[in-house]
C-alpha cells in the first residue's frame, strides 16, 4: 500500500500517550517499534460511532486532547453529539490548502466560503486552509442568497468554497438575473457532486473539483485536474496514514477492493490513531492510475490514491425490532477463515423480517452453513438462514448489509 509516513509514528505516539484516553488503550506500547503499517496495524481502532459515548463518559473531549480544552482557538459541536477543537496557533489544522491548491486557487485570490461557520468546523476549516494559501477569505455563510450574489460581484472572488447545491443555485440565480458571477474555480463537498451537475456547473465558467473529509480528521482526499479535466479518483493528504480495512475488523482488504476508512493523522497537538469513519472506499493501485500527470498538483511519490467516498461502512439496519450493525456481520465472518466474502440480506416474508447470510467459499473449503448460523444467532441475537454462494457472487462493494425490504 502506498503513502506510508513511518518515520512520524513514534512521534505521535509519544504525544498521544500524554492524554488520558491513549494512556489507557495504548498501556505497554512502545513508541519507537511502531514505525510501519504492520506496527500499526497491532493498535487498536477508534470508532466514531463510539466516540460520542466516550466524549460523554469524559467531557469534553474524551481525552483525546493533548492541550487543555481552553487552549484552543475554537472548539465545535458536530452532528451526533460529537465535538472536535482547533489548536490555537496552528496553521491549516484541516489541511484544506493542497485541496484548494489543486481547485485553482492561488495567493491573492479572494475564496467566496460558503460552508457554515456555526457549530460544526466545515467554514473554519476552508478558511484556515485559504490563509495558509494566501488567499484572502469572504466568510459568506450559508443562505441570503440575494447577498451573497450582490457581495460576489462587487469583490470579484476567484472562486467558491461550499456545497455544490449551493453553488449551482447561486450561478443559477445569478444567471436569471443577468448578473453571471466572477468565479472561475470551486472546491466542493458536503453532497454527492454527480458528473451531470459537474457538467453544469462547468457550463458557467467554473472548473470545480471535490473533496471529502470529516470533521475529526479534516480533508482526506480530494480530486486533482488534468488539462481541466476532474481525475476519477482523489490523492490522500500527505498528513495522513489512510488503511482500508474489513469494515468492523482491524484487518486489511485486498489491495484495490473496498472496505472501511481508518485514518491516521500525524498531528501530535490532536492525535488521532486509527480512527475509523465509518466511510466506504478502497484504494487505487498505480497500475490503475490514469498516466497523465495532473496539472498543477505536486504529486508525491508514492501518494496513495483513493476511490472517494463510496457510502457507509456502520449503518444499522434495525431487523424484528433491533439494530444489527455491520460489526456483527464482519465478526461472524471473522469466525470462519474460509469465507471470502459475505452479505447479510434483509428481506421481508408473510409480513415478518427475515435474514439470509450469504457467504462466499471456493469449492475446496469445508464450510458449515449451520456453524456460520449459530454464530449469526449468537452475535446478532436474531435467527437467520446461511446461504453458501460461489466466490465472485457477491459484489466488491464494501457493503456487509443489504436491506431489500420496501
Amino acid at each position: 500500500m502506498t503513502g506510508f509516513h513511518g518515520d512520524g509514528l513514534p512521534a505521535l505516539l509519544r504525544a498521544a500517550l500524554t492524554t488520558p484516553h491513549y494512556a489507557e488503550t495504548l498501556a505497554g506500547i512502545d513508541p519507537d517499534r511502531i514505525t510501519d503499517r504492520a506496527g500499526l496495524a497491532t493498535l487498536p481502532v477508534l470508532r466514531k460511532s463510539t466516540l460520542a459515548g466516550l466524549q460523554a463518559a469524559r467531557p469534553p473531549f474524551a481525552g483525546i486532547n493533548v492541550r487543555g480544552p481552553g487552549d484552543h482557538a475554537r472548539v465545535f459541536a458536530s452532528p451526533g453529539g460529537i465535538h472536535e477543537a482547533q489548536p490555537r496557533g496552528t496553521v491549516d489544522h484541516w489541511g484544506m490548502a493542497a485541496a484548494l491548491d489543486a481547485a485553482g486557487f492561488r495567493a491573492g485570490d479572494i475564496v467566496h466560503n460558503a460552508f457554515s461557520y456555526h457549530l460544526t468546523p466545515a467554514g473554519a476549516a476552508m478558511e484556515a486552509g485559504a490563509w495558509a494559501l494566501g488567499c484572502a477569505v469572504f466568510p459568506a455563510g450559508i443562505g441570503n442568497t440575494e447577498a451573497q450574489i450582490a457581495a460576489a460581484l462587487h469583490l470579484k472572488p476567484a472562486g467558491y468554497t461550499g456545497t455544490p447545491s449551493f453553488l449551482l443555485h447561486l450561478l443559477r440565480s445569478a444567471a436569471a438575473a443577468g448578473t453571471p458571477l466572477p468565479f472561475r474555480h470551486a472546491l466542493v463537498s458536503g453532497e454527492a457532486f454527480p458528473p451531470a451537475m459537474a457538467a453544469e456547473i462547468a457550463g458557467f465558467g467554473v472548473v470545480a473539483i471535490q473533496c471529502y473529509g470529516t470533521a475529526e480528521i479534516g480533508m482526506i482526499a480530494h480530486e486533482t485536474l488534468s488539462d481541466g479535466v476532474r481525475s476519477p479518483d482523489m490523492l490522500v493528504n500527505a498528513r495522513l496514514i489512510v488503511e482500508i480495512l474489513t469494515p468492523g475488523t482491524g484487518d486489511p482488504v485486498v489491495p484495490g477492493a473496498v472496505g472501511e476508512v481508518v485514518v491516521t493523522r500525524l498531528d501530535p497537538d490532536w492525535p488521532l490513531i486509527r480512527f475509523a469513519t465509518g466511510d466506504l472506499s478502497a484504494e487505487v493501485l498505480p497500475a490503475q492510475v490514469p498516466a497523465q500527470v495532473p496539472i498543477r498538483v505536486p504529486v508525491r511519490d508514492g501518494a496513495m490514491r483513493i476511490r472517494g467516498w463510496l457510502g457507509r461502512a456502520d449503518d444499522g439496519t434495525k431487523v424484528k425490532g433491533q439494530f444489527v450493525y455491520p460489526m456483527q456481520v464482519a465478526g461472524v465472518l471473522a469466525r470462519h477463515p474460509a469465507v471470502t466474502r459475505g452479505r447479510l440480506v434483509i428481506g421481508h416474508d408473510d409480513g415478518r423480517d427475515s435474514m439470509t447470510l450469504l457467504v462466499e467459499t471456493g469449492s475446496g473449503d469445508e464450510i458449515s452453513a449451520g456453524a456460520i448460523a449459530a454464530d449469526l444467532a449468537a452475535l446478532t441475537r436474531l435467527k437467520g438462514e446461511v446461504r453458501l454462494v460461489a466466490v465472485g457472487r457477491l459484489p466488491d462493494d464494501g457493503r456487509l448489509i443489504e436491506d431489500m425490504r420496501s
